[in-house]
């Protein structure tokens, strides 16, 4: 019998949001950056204000956590308009997608404090 695995559904992450969709704007995620998944934590590149995967050790911006990524979509070769939650929102811990780098408790704390202070609470 074959095995099938259900991958991460749009928004899983969610618990609570602004009205109106406040909690969301429209944003370029960079291209290289793969196949990035629903409730992926994002960085911001400061020179071309593209989102990517968060990555605590680079030093173009995006080792500082600030988005989440709302629905699934494929960056691999070229940049790709996405929603992402960027304030006012209450998230779920364990449906984020972390960098691989931060699995110590202590990473894990910095990464949830500089997405609350964009207002992305993380429970």
């Amino acid at each position: 019998m074959t095995t099938l695995t259900e991958g991460r559904h749009t928004a899983e992450y969610l618990l609570s949001e602004a009205e109106g969709h406040r909690s969301r704007d429209n944003i370029k995620i960079a291209s290289g950056a793969g196949v990035v998944d629903p409730g992926t934590v994002l960085g911001k590149i400061t020179a071309s204000g593209k989102y990517v995967p968060h990555a605590p050790a680079a030093e173009d911006g995006s080792q500082t956590a600030v988005a989440i990524n709302y629905a699934r979509v494929d960056a691999t070769t070229a940049d790709v308009v996405a929603a992402a939650h960027t304030r006012d929102c209450e998230v779920r811990a364990d449906a984020l997608v972390l960098n691989v780098a931060t699995d110590t408790d202590a990473e894990k704390a910095a990464v949830f404090a500089s997405l609350a202070s964009v207002g992305i609470v993380v429970r």
